[in-house]
């Protein structure tokens, strides 16, 4: 997470903490702590298999025209120098959508099948 967000989330709950009278504020701490949950689900940093190959795949929100975007990025290290990229407004398909992009760029440049890419692509 970047530190900005962090340091907002921080001084949302610290403003919010002081201003709000005593006989509410356990239910104003688990709002935010939900909240804070929520925006630290946004990030997704994970290793996975994909074809024998040990990968990277991250996932973070980003804001365009005011709009939650989510910005996906896949790569296997010691393989190959691809980078499969996505930009979806969907948190459950950008995940598909990078891997869908890094398998077209495999097969673009001869290092999987014609088979192997139509079972990724064919959704």
């Amino acid at each position: 997470m970047r530190p900005s967000v962090a340091l907002s989330v921080v001084v949302v709950a610290v403003v919010a903490t002081v201003m709000i009278p005593q006989c509410h504020a356990q239910e104003w701490e688990s709002l935010l702590a939900s909240i804070g949950e929520k925006i630290i689900g946004l990030w997704r940093n994970e290793k996975t298999e994909f074809m024998g190959r040990n990968c990277q795949l991250t996932v973070k929100p980003k804001i365009l025209n005011f709009e939650l975007y989510h910005e996906g990025r896949m790569w296997c290290p010691g393989w190959t120098p691809i980078v499969g990229e996505a930009l979806t407004r969907s948190f459950s398909g950008v995940a598909g959508k990078t891997v869908q992009d890094f398998v077209k760029q495999a097969h673009d440049k001869g290092l999987i099948t014609e088979e192997d890419a139509k079972v990724w692509l064919e959704v």
